[in-house]
């Protein structure tokens, strides 16, 4: 249950600007949004009617790497980086299945979210919801020190899914990555998922160009970045095998039975090693 280090000054809730981890809830179907957040569902279906579809995968590629790093890596602590809703099949949930006792830290700086998440964990010993600004890692990590959630001379398995593409500046976004990995100690790992824009004139380039333009500006800007600007955020760490790919083919459980169409083709998402 959080204690006294977990309270954070009260953040009124404005109910008329979207939030991204409120706009991911309504892609999920979920209830934790508002209207300004539906308005954005609403504008992305328009581009994109299969995004609900698109996030879903990306949430099945969470569960699949949390599993691979919990069930194969050993990895029993994990830090998950602008998490939104812990909800359904999130990090906490898939690792204490192979862990009962893997300590779980998410660090969303959303009021709601953490109203909620603080909530919904409030039974769970193992889980916390950190409200920190996780453009500021000196500070989360310090933090994570000081109250002992993680033992960061011991591996963990940092997430950063659908996060770091909100970060608009290339240069502070690897900064930001560097400065968590440089915490991490060896044999820790990193699963990163990142929009993407494939640049070669295919629907779905056209898609991520279409997609980033409408939001730009709005606060909820979201870079699809190349491979290889993708790939720079893995440097010094050994990627996991099959690499930086398209989320579904990351390690897929079985047949895929539902046709793919451009929106699959914006992410790319990849496990890697810090030796």
């Amino acid at each position: 249950m959080p204690g006294p280090h977990d309270r954070r000054p009260f953040v009124p809730v404005d109910f008329d600007r979207p939030s991204i981890a409120r706009v991911f809830d309504a892609l999920m179907g979920g209830q934790d949004n508002y209207e300004a957040d539906r308005v954005v569902l609403r504008q992305i279906l328009e581009l994109a009617p299969e995004a609900q579809v698109m996030a879903k995968e990306v949430r099945h590629w969470l569960v699949r790497t949390v599993r691979y790093l919990a069930d194969r890596a050993d990895i029993d602590q994990f830090l998950d980086l602008g998490s939104g809703f812990p909800t359904v099949d999130n990090t906490h949930q898939v690792a204490q299945r192979y862990n009962p006792e893997a300590r779980v830290v998410y660090v969303d700086h959303d009021p709601v979210v953490l109203a909620h998440g603080r909530a919904l964990l409030a039974s769970n010993d193992f889980a916390h919801m950190a409200g920190n600004d996780l453009t500021e890692p000196a500070t989360v990590v310090e933090e994570l020190k000081r109250t002992h959630r993680l033992d960061f001379d011991r591996p963990i398995g940092l997430i950063l899914c659908a996060i770091v593409h909100h970060i608009q500046d290339l240069d502070e976004a690897r900064e930001i990555v560097r400065a968590y990995v440089g915490a991490l100690a060896p044999g820790s790992f990193v699963a990163l998922l990142h929009q993407h824009n494939p640049a070669d004139g295919s629907e779905a380039a056209d898609l991520a160009t279409s997609l980033e333009k409408r939001f730009s500006g709005t606060g909820l800007d979201t870079l699809y970045r190349t491979r290889e600007e993708i790939k720079s955020f893995f440097g010094g760490l050994e990627l996991v095998d099959p690499g930086l790919t398209y989320p579904h083919l990351w390690w897929p459980d079985g047949p895929r039975f539902t046709p793919l169409s451009p929106v699959n083709f914006t992410s790319l998402g990849g496990v890697a090693r810090k030796p």
